[in-house]
């Protein structure tokens, strides 16, 4: 059974038998963590192959490998749940892991049951994400048009187009960059909450913001800065990331 963190006032059905947030009792899980258990072990091995690089679109720094570290980790839930604040109020929850010798962010985000994110870019950053717990649906899009050019024969913008939808289980992995797509990831289950891993790097989305799109007209809105719900295992007393 599932006991994901969550603010007191967000106790819900999904949830079951939820601990407080700011709880003793969860930093006294924390001083528990095992350092060298196989999630932290990941962390690691993330943060050495970024080394010193910019971040994966370096030329020294190859995609493939890190998502090769990815798929090698199985999910135990006693290594990450730590980390899995959850908030009903929201769509899902941005927690942040670890930095990555500042060149990347690593998230365990946590997706309520039939929620999910908007249409987004990736702030010219690559994602790498693997699920954890549950299952979650991505579709994809393809790239908008310049602004000079998206807009139809009634000088409306135009939808984003879905170019493939495809649904991830426990330990699978996928990748995205802007230049695959857009995307937007949502929980399918309604009863069930998600748990993904996602490495972002360069961390642009945190430092310099993205950009939401609306499914209707396409239209961008720009985001100031993509933030965290939490921080390496401390809720942040005031999460400003969006009304996802």
């Amino acid at each position: 059974m599932l006991s994901y963190q969550q603010p007191p006032s967000t106790t819900g059905p999904y949830l079951p038998e939820p601990e407080p947030a700011f709880s003793s009792h969860h930093y006294g899980q924390l001083n528990r963590i095992d350092p060298c258990d196989d999630f932290h072990l990941l962390v690691r091995a993330l943060s050495d192959v970024l080394g010193p690089s910019s971040g994966i679109n370096s030329d020294d720094v190859d995609e493939n490998e890190l998502i090769r570290l990815m798929e090698q980790y199985v999910s135990q839930e006693s290594q990450w749940r730590h980390y899995a604040f959850a908030d009903l109020s929201r769509n899902y929850t941005r927690n942040l892991v670890d930095e990555g010798n500042g060149k990347s962010n690593l998230l365990v985000i946590v997706w309520n049951p039939g929620r999910g994110s908007p249409i987004h870019d990736h702030a010219d950053a690559h994602c790498v994400m693997k699920i954890l717990k549950g299952s979650l649906k991505e579709t994809l899009y393809a790239l908008p048009p310049s602004l000079t050019e998206k807009t139809g024969s009634n000088g409306a913008l135009m939808p984003p187009r879905i170019v493939k939808e495809a649904t991830y289980h426990e330990n699978e992995v996928t990748y995205i960059s802007d230049k695959i797509g857009l995307h937007k990831i949502s929980n399918p289950s309604n009863d069930e909450v998600a748990v993904s891993l996602h490495l972002y790097t360069p961390p642009h989305a945190a430092n310099f913001g993205f950009n939401l799109f609306d499914e209707k007209t396409g239209k961008p809105t720009h985001i100031q800065q993509a933030g965290f719900f939490s921080d390496r295992g401390k809720p942040i007393e005031k999460c400003k990331f969006g009304s996802f």
